[in-house]
């Protein structure tokens, strides 16, 4: 019986200790140990005035819900698509026309012969100077999204951000090849896509410059599809781009310098065409935190249009005297 009464006195002091333990670290605050790989975004978002080469000339907001694209032709107008609709204003930000469209289009492109190319989804528009509808076409695939859009001479390159591909079509809409797929032969390792920012645009040869996001990598190719030049800057400081899928939009400067656009840090860079870091065209301070969706225009004067999303506006930015 005296042994039976020690081995329940045992477990019962056994069992105190127990609870007093669990209770202590209950409320005890857990050391949560700094995540050492985690990059500090309030200092990455400090930029060296220094570096920064340009100044905001002019801005003017847009009466739309959501702002998609923007572009500019040839007489630098500039256009600007938003909620089933598209505007066109000159290049002081006076309002000439504006004309209603099908379909919110998230891809835009004016082309040298004053086509406007629009892409809804799966399906381009494509609609005369005037602004009337010439033709539509649409890209096959449950997948597809139209991200970004280029014309020259009658072929349109179409990156589709769904389907993690480039078309290349004539402009009335017939298919004439894949660009980007998988081919290590060849060189080419894919595009990695894991948003829906795919953006690309034909350079001063008229050699096609596709952003690979994922890889933080460009990539040129010819008419035929073949890689001919790439390369890739994959840094959180302001010489690369970091994140899942950077950078999210691009354009080009007369002398084939990039310039990039980023989400996560809302910046504005300008690259030069080796890839090698050149200058800060806006610092993220300049924009509201959060903003993605920055696309860019570069005009005949290398002046380079922002399309502000969060803040519904177009932003124009010149070379600092």
């Amino acid at each position: 019986m005296k042994n039976k009464l020690t081995l329940i006195f045992s477990v019962v002091i056994l069992l105190l200790l127990v609870a007093l333990i669990a209770g202590d670290l209950f409320l005890k605050k857990p050391n949560l140990q700094k995540n050492i790989y985690e990059y500090d975004l309030k200092e990455l978002r400090k930029v060296d005035p220094t570096l920064i080469t340009y100044r905001e000339s002019l801005n003017f907001a847009i009466n739309s819900e959501s702002v998609y694209g923007v572009a500019v032709d040839t007489a630098d107008q500039i256009y600007v698509s938003g909620n089933d609709k598209l505007w066109i204003f000159d290049s002081q930000g006076k309002l000439q026309s504006s004309m209603k469209v099908r379909g919110d289009a998230h891809a835009l492109c004016v082309s040298e012969s004053g086509n406007i190319l629009l892409g809804v989804g799966n399906r381009i528009d494509v609609r005369r100077p005037d602004g009337s509808l010439n033709n539509s076409f649409q890209i096959k695939g449950v997948r597809a999204y139209i991200s970004s859009l280029a014309e020259k001479n009658g072929r349109v390159y179409i990156a589709d951000a769904g389907q993690k591909i480039v078309h290349q079509y004539t402009i009335e809409g017939e298919k004439i090849n894949l660009i980007g797929a998988k081919n290590l032969e060849k060189g080419i390792r894919g595009f990695v896509i894991p948003s829906p920012y795919f953006d690309l645009l034909l350079g001063r040869q008229g050699e096609l410059w596709v952003v690979n996001p994922g890889r933080h990598a460009f990539e040129a190719y010819n008419n035929d599809g073949d890689l001919i030049s790439t390369w890739e800057r994959t840094s959180m400081q302001l010489d690369g781009f970091g994140g899942c899928c950077n950078p999210s939009h691009i354009a080009m400067l007369s002398d084939g310098s990039f310039v990039t656009s980023e989400k996560g840090l809302e910046r504005i860079k300008i690259h030069l065409p080796s890839g090698d870091f050149k200058s800060v065209v806006a610092a993220p301070n300049q924009f509201d935190e959060g903003t993605k969706g920055l696309d860019l225009a570069v005009d005949s004067q290398d002046r380079i249009i922002v399309l502000d999303p969060s803040r519904k506006m177009v932003r124009v930015f010149e070379l600092k005297e």
